[in-house]
């Protein structure tokens, strides 16, 4: 069995059901982290419709998120949601602004080496990881 994540009638990604239950229930946890809603509706039947305005926005407030971080835990547990959520921007013809803008430290989350503040989010990472996921993402 699996699952539709689609944008009316526009299948962007076609999970297996315990892969699709995580997604959903690991978005609504870091939705916590930047403080708006994931735009993912109720599963109905076999599908998940995205309210693909909100949906853009919230992966866009992550990737924010991840880019201003300095803190090497904080990003590594962003990055496959992340890179996921990325492909199914990029199926809808959509794409994160945050991936292009300059980021500034996030002082919540500053982890401090011996060589000082350590380095910010790397964007080409995100995208290179992204790439790889949408090979392995039905729809």
């Amino acid at each position: 069995m699996s699952q539709y994540f689609q944008v009316g009638d526009l299948v962007l990604w076609n999970p297996s059901n315990r892969v699709a239950e995580l997604f959903v229930r690991t978005s609504e946890a870091v939705a916590v982290l930047v403080g708006v809603p994931t735009g993912i509706g109720p599963v109905r039947a076999d599908d998940y419709e995205i309210d693909l305005d909100v949906f853009v926005g919230f992966v866009d407030a992550l990737v924010a998120q991840y880019m201003s971080s300095s803190h090497a835990i904080l990003r590594s547990l962003l990055e496959g949601f992340i890179a996921t959520a990325l492909v199914l921007v990029d199926r809808a013809g959509r794409d994160a602004p945050s991936l292009r803008a300059d980021a500034t430290l996030d002082p919540r989350d500053v982890s401090v080496g011996p060589e000082g503040i350590r380095p910010l989010g790397d964007s080409q990472r995100l995208q290179n990881l992204a790439g790889e996921h949408a090979k392995a993402m039905p729809h």
